[in-house]
């Protein structure tokens, strides 16, 4: 697999994984249990697309603490577990709920855009 073709991976495993956390979140704030595939599956499609960063880090030879974009994108990822976490607590009700997911897209929104400009502050 050459370079651009792990990017193109990277980038559909990123929005996967995007997807699969908005679908949780819905089903979560409108009181549905979430099915079994949806347990389980972001977590291998989340192994496979940091498996896929730490590739690309090595074979492009940018790497975070040395590219302020990389760092950003590293520090923003660590947010958006720890909110997602939160968010799709069992515990939690609908206005809990809320602006914890509100956060953890902010975050999502936050890694696309430096993605996207290589900037760490693209806003």
């Amino acid at each position: 697999m050459d370079y651009l073709a792990l990017r193109h991976l990277h980038i559909a495993l990123a929005l996967a994984s995007l997807l699969m956390f908005c679908g949780r979140g819905v089903l979560l704030l409108c009181g549905r249990a979430i099915p079994r595939p949806l347990r389980w599956l972001p977590h291998v499609n989340d192994t496979l697309l940091l498996a896929a960063a730490i590739t690309l880090v090595v074979w492009s030879g940018q790497y975070p603490l040395q590219q302020g974009w990389l760092t950003a994108k590293v520090c923003a990822l660590l947010a958006y577990i720890l909110l997602g976490k939160q968010a799709l607590r069992r515990d939690l009700s609908r206005v809990q709920r809320l602006p914890w997911l509100a956060a953890a897209l902010s975050a999502i929104a936050y890694i696309f855009a430096v993605a996207m400009t290589r900037n760490p502050w693209p806003f």
